[in-house]
């Protein structure tokens, strides 16, 4: 069966024609930027580790390789225009338009730009790359040049990104081979192209009896295809609209969507999911790190906070990030009910249906609790803290105990991790469901309530569109249920007028920083390379008690593409000799259950503010992750810090150790006034939305409805009252199965019968 994926998940350049509209003096400045990140070096200039894969050739071209060849320089503009806010967008632009004149490189650039031939004042494009350099180095440290700096941040994040991503019709990069780097199945390809060749079948599409993609389909046989899967659809003339009518309609299809849409078919109603995503199987995922972050994720995994402090993914395909996470299923830490439950007085989070619930999701996901073979970063956190003597806990996930998976993140190409795509949604579908992909949410239908109602107004269903259709698409129905996550339902209810305060308020985000450490392929103790194993298989609680905890450390998966694109960047010799050592330098994380807060309206623009707690608890964290690297053998280890913060281990004593982890700090962002600065992440979001005993303190109550709309439910990340400490994916499907079955039982109980 051939594979109906988008081209862009299989990866392969195309022929394309750039759309960006950057002009021309524009793009001569951007492509000398690009330059000046990743030059072409001198041969013999470059510290070449002990690696028994290198050879000659490819070193020669890695040192010949530079930012501004074809087509790095027009995917970089093109990802500025489509993926950039407005004001970075303009920042940007400004800047290029300025460094394309020569005046305006005087101004930014001094005596730099200065050359010994008339006119004397060199555009930036005209300044040798060396000066450049230098200049931008300049930049990075002049904390009153801070519009300047964001711009070049944001231009040097793409620049590695585009890099170390792009792949030619061979579905390769040039880089790859010095970097050390092979995507995840490679090894296999042979295996899965003979077992092909001998009549083996390719596994069925587990959703095909219940999906319709849009993508597929023209205004006219979408109807068909609705119909066919049991739905009441036709043509609207009057209003030029496609009109559905169901029980449910479940905006999301993740891990609050999922389990929602199996737990109300179950019961008996007719239910529509609408996802704005595609529908990807294990044979359509490529492993590629750049086609697959365009497809999968929310702004193609290019997603800061306004101020450029925060780096945020979130899954945007169907599963939602189910389908993208690392398989950690972490229940809902008892410290943590007990908040809910006490402080903010939600009775459900204290009950034992919710602890049930927790079982029957981990039993539905197929929740394993060992792994006999630890991937290579997780054998260094391991192995870390027992030498430090520190306790290490084993981290269950939704796949088997033999699933050696590392690039679970581009989608899971064996099959072997459950998200909703391949449990909640499958038992959905088998009950009658059907899901609609290439469909994005606009408004929800309200209407006035009835009088003698306790809302003021009703919700009747949702407005919808879709990019291959000219038509919005109606769909009216009984209960109306948003749970496309915490960046994307808060918008949805201020489009649709709601005005209940606490709406996009509230939003946690598990602020994340990272340690590095770089082993030499010579400590054959610890074998391997930082993409091959299981993401995340250990975890380390940085506190005396489960209700201390600072913090936990992790593991993150790391492409070369987002790796160069984090790492601290000091010269294009700098980034090259770190990126030969990429696939033995392991990355661990400190990760926070944050006190800050920030808030969500429009969709994509999220603000975010420290608290200061926080920012020690995460310091703490940085600091326990180093010295673990350190313990488990890493010859030299750093951080993020904008300065290239780190350390040789090798040779230096105790007391050298602890003064320089004396310096590690959780520092301020890029926008901030301070000299050196770094970027933090974040992979979790909640309680955008939250539940609340009253319309004071919550956006919808105990049953996750909104305060203000009749049959307007959320059952997502956005209603969990707090940030939950850990990995969430336990805890939001626990409560989505919980808000589920109180709907359900209000059918029973015909509250929705009209």
């Amino acid at each position: 069966m051939e594979s109906n994926c988008h081209p862009l998940l299989r990866g392969g350049r195309r022929e394309t024609k750039y759309s960006h509209g950057v002009p021309s003096s524009e793009m001569e400045a951007l492509t000398s930027i690009c330059e000046a990140f990743l030059p072409p070096l001198p041969l013999g200039s470059l510290e070449i580790p002990e690696r028994c894969d290198l050879d000659a050739q490819t070193v020669e071209h890695f040192h010949e390789a530079c930012g501004s060849q074809y087509p790095v320089p027009d995917e970089v503009a093109e990802m500025i225009m489509k993926r950039g806010f407005f004001e970075a967008v303009i920042l940007v632009r400004g800047l290029l338009k300025v460094l394309s004149t020569r005046l305006g490189t005087l101004l930014l650039c001094g005596f730099l730009c200065l050359g010994d031939k008339w006119p004397y004042v060199n555009k930036f494009s005209d300044i040798p790359v060396e000066k450049r350099a230098t200049v931008i180095q300049k930049w990075y440290k002049n904390s009153l040049l801070t519009p300047v700096r964001l711009a070049f941040v944001f231009v040097k994040f793409l620049c590695f990104y585009v890099f170390f991503t792009q792949v030619g019709v061979d579905l390769k990069n040039p880089a790859w081979d010095a970097v050390g780097y092979r995507v995840d199945g490679d090894d296999n390809d042979d295996d899965e192209k003979s077992s092909k060749k001998s009549g083996e079948e390719e596994k069925e599409r587990p959703l095909e009896k219940g999906i319709v993609e849009t993508r597929n389909e023209t205004e006219c046989s979408v109807i068909n295809s609705l119909v066919k899967k049991g739905l009441k659809a036709r043509e609207d003339p009057v209003k030029n609209q496609i009109k559905i009518e169901c029980d449910v309609v479940i905006v999301g299809s993740g891990c609050g969507g999922g389990v929602a849409a199996a737990v109300l078919a179950g019961s008996g109603q007719k239910v529509l999911v609408l996802e704005k995503g595609n529908y990807f199987t294990s044979s359509d995922y490529s492993s590629l790190e750049g086609p697959s972050m365009n497809e999968l994720y929310e702004n193609g995994g290019i997603l800061p906070t306004l101020d450029g402090k925060m780096m945020v993914l979130a899954g945007s395909t169907l599963g939602g990030g189910s389908a993208v996470n690392w398989s950690a299923c972490i229940k809902t830490p008892k410290s943590t009910m007990q908040e809910w439950s006490k402080h903010h007085k939600i009775t459900l989070f204290a009950s034992p249906q919710y602890v049930s619930a927790m079982d029957k999701v981990c039993e539905r996901l197929g929740v394993t609790e060992n792994c006999p073979e630890e991937g290579f970063q997780n054998k260094i956190l391991r192995k870390g803290c027992e030498n430090l003597g520190l306790e290490v806990e084993k981290v269950p996930r939704n796949s088997s105990e033999n699933h050696y998976c590392g690039s679970c993140c581009y989608g899971c190409k064996k099959g072997d991790k459950k998200g909703t795509d391949s449990t909640w949604l499958v038992d959905a579908v088998n009950c009658g469901a059907v899901i609609l992909t290439g469909v994005e949410a606009e408004r929800f239908l309200l209407q006035k309530s009835p009088n003698g109602k306790t809302r003021e107004k009703k919700c009747i269903g949702v407005v919808a569109t879709s990019t291959n259709m000219r038509r919005r698409i109606c769909i009216e129905a009984k209960v109306t249920i948003s749970a496309c996550g915490s960046l994307r339902t808060p918008p949805l209810m201020v489009s649709s007028g709601l005005t209940n305060p606490n709406i996009g308020r509230n939003l946690h985000l598990h602020p994340v920083l990272m340690a590095w450490g770089y082993f030499p392929d010579s400590n054959s103790n610890l074998p391997g390379k930082i993409y091959e194993g299981g993401i995340i298989t250990s975890v380390h609680k940085v506190g005396t008690t489960e209700s201390n905890v600072k913090a936990i450390i992790e593991t993150p998966i790391l492409g070369p593409g987002s790796f160069a694109a984090i790492f601290p960047w000091n010269s294009g010799q700098q980034i090259k000799n770190t990126m030969l050592k990429y696939s033995r330098t392991a990355h661990l994380f400190a990760m926070v259950k944050d006190k800050g807060t920030g808030e969500i309206r429009t969709p994509g623009r999220i603000s975010y503010k420290f608290d200061t707690l926080d920012k020690e608890n995460l310091a703490s964290g940085l600091r326990q992750a180093l010295r673990i690297l350190i313990a488990a053998g890493a010859t030299e280890v750093g951080t993020h810090l904008s300065n290239g913060q780190k350390i040789k281990c090798k040779g230096t004593s105790k007391d050298e150790i602890d003064e320089f982890l004396d310096t590690v700090i959780a520092p301020e962002g890029p926008k901030s006034l301070t000299k050196n600065f770094t970027t933090y992440s974040s992979a979790h979001q909640m309680g955008s939305c939250r539940m609340g005993i009253t319309a004071a303190v919550g956006a919808v109550d105990e049953n996750g409805e909104s305060w203000e709309a009749e049959g307007l439910f959320v059952c997502d990340a956005s209603v969990l009252p707090g940030a939950v400490g850990v990995n969430p994916m336990i805890t939001i499907q626990s409560t989505a199965f919980c808000l589920s079955k109180k709907i359900a039982d209000m059918f029973k109980e015909g509250r929705f019968s009209c």
